[in-house]
């Protein structure tokens, strides 16, 4: 075997091992961005402190870094509503999704304010990583899906595979924000 014919085969392969070794694939995360956040939480703050339905009145939007969770504090149940309607609204402007936040404690009375404690979800929890999960294998689409940590890693031959899985998720209701990261093609 001549040199030029062992220098084809060897590029033949190492192309072919390239090809088969790497796959499309993307990651879906679920995650909110700190600064982000604060600035949305900046926000409510300078809107509550200029709109006239909260005037004179003892309103209170404080944001636990560490451990994503936001403190709201108002007079009355109706102020709650408001601010929580605002909470949203804003984030939303900020490019955080309204199903970050999660509603379900109830809020308390303290003395003379009514409190309520408001999580944000960030990360995918195992529950919600195994209903994502099941969809993809569900779906019937020649994906690999695979759990890591608090992200899906979606492996496919085809990038069309890929985005038909970006689109049901996007059109599944997982009851968290999505994003889709990483792509490698």
């Amino acid at each position: 075997m001549s040199y030029n014919t062992a220098l084809v085969s060897t590029r033949a392969f190492f192309c072919n091992f390239v090809k088969n070794t790497f796959m499309p694939s993307f990651d879906i995360a679920s995650s909110v961005d700190v600064q982000v956040l604060d600035n949305a939480i900046n926000t409510v703050k300078k809107e509550v402190a200029t709109r006239y339905d909260f005037r004179d009145t003892d309103v209170k939007v404080e944001l636990n870094k560490k451990d994503f969770i936001v403190q709201l504090e108002v007079n009355t149940e109706m102020q709650m509503k408001q601010l929580i309607d605002i909470l949203i609204s804003r984030s939303m402007k900020q490019g955080i999704d309204g199903s970050a936040f999660d509603f379900s404690k109830d809020a308390y009375p303290s003395g003379k304010v009514i409190k309520k404690e408001v999580s944000v979800k960030n990360g995918l929890r195992q529950e919600d990583a195994k209903k994502i999960v099941k969809m993809i294998k569900d779906s019937g689409a020649k994906v690999q899906a695979a759990i890591m940590d608090d992200i899906i890693r979606v492996t496919g031959k085809k990038i069309d595979d890929l985005q038909d899985v970006i689109a049901r998720c996007k059109a599944g209701n997982f009851g968290v924000p999505l994003q889709f990261v990483n792509m490698k093609s």
